[in-house]
């Protein structure tokens, strides 16, 4: 049997790209890849056990934490993370005319803010288009000579556009961290475990007592940020990334335990490896 793997699509995406990556890592049964309309979907697919695993961005080194993907995960605590890949993103502006005709620039939102100062340097009055998916932003650039998208450099199957301008992302660095879930607990060792909490009350020196829990095991605290909880002004869910390296495993329980007086829900994702995946 096939092991199904959601991802953002359609075909072209760094998410495809990110998934087989992840696929091959872990080794997986026979990889089907199912594209998907939207990160809800992707996790969907994963929750109600259409896919047996799903590939989401996480956060982005320039944009932070990707904020559908956080969402979702709290809303699904069932999911676990297996693994995860740091992917460089360069992005290219493809279109089939001159840059020169330029009007509309379309491509997904977290690319069209990674590359918002080369644009207003550029293209300063081009009408920014969000989609989808940045190759959703290709498909639809098609045929069009006013149109440009913003997307990976354009494939040898990709008849009929160019390459306009690369690399036009503002920081030379730009980096994604993808993820790969899990609808089934995992149990294994990792450098990395994320958990995500929320506090009974939002009162003085709530959040700093459970992130003395962190510094009292001697761990490093590696990313944290907030979302709204969406039932009331003011009220946070907190997701967090400690690191485990040159750690026992068992101080990830540690924590858990000294964290649960604390917290109304505290959800663990799981520990599990990252690993870095050239530009090529």
């Amino acid at each position: 049997m096939p092991t199904k793997v959601s991802y953002l699509g359609p075909k072209g995406t760094y998410a495809e790209k990110a998934a087989y990556a992840l696929a091959k890592l872990e080794n997986l049964d026979n990889p089907e890849f199912i594209p998907c309309v939207g990160l809800h979907s992707v996790i969907e697919h994963a929750a109600n056990k259409l896919c047996e695993a799903a590939v989401v961005p996480i956060e982005n080194s320039v944009e932070g934490g990707v904020t559908a993907t956080l969402d979702s995960l709290w809303k699904h605590p069932q999911l676990f993370i297996r693994r995860a890949l740091v992917l460089p993103i360069q992005h290219s502006l493809v279109g089939s005319g001159c840059i020169s005709e330029i009007s509309e620039v379309l491509s997904h939102p977290q690319a069209l803010a990674q590359c918002n100062n080369w644009l207003n340097r550029h293209l300063p009055n081009v009408l920014q288009l969000p989609t989808t998916s940045t190759a959703e932003a290709v498909r639809m650039i098609k045929g069009s000579s006013f149109r440009a998208a913003i997307a990976s450099r354009p494939t040898s199957d990709q008849i009929g556009l160019k390459e306009l301008a690369f690399p036009i992302n503002d920081v030379a660095g730009n980096c994604t961290r993808f993820v790969l879930l899990q609808n089934e607990k995992i149990t294994q060792k990792g450098n990395i475990s994320s958990l995500a909490f929320s506090l009974h009350a939002n009162s003085p020196g709530a959040l700093l007592q459970a992130l003395s829990c962190v510094a009292e095991l001697g761990l490093n605290m590696s990313r944290i940020e907030s979302r709204p909880s969406k039932r009331e002004l003011g009220e946070y869910v907190f997701f967090m990334d400690v690191d485990l390296s040159n750690k026992n495993q068992d101080t990830i329980n540690l924590l858990i335990e000294s964290l649960k007086p604390l917290c109304e829900h505290l959800v663990h994702f799981g520990s599990y490896p990252s690993s870095d995946i050239n530009s090529e």
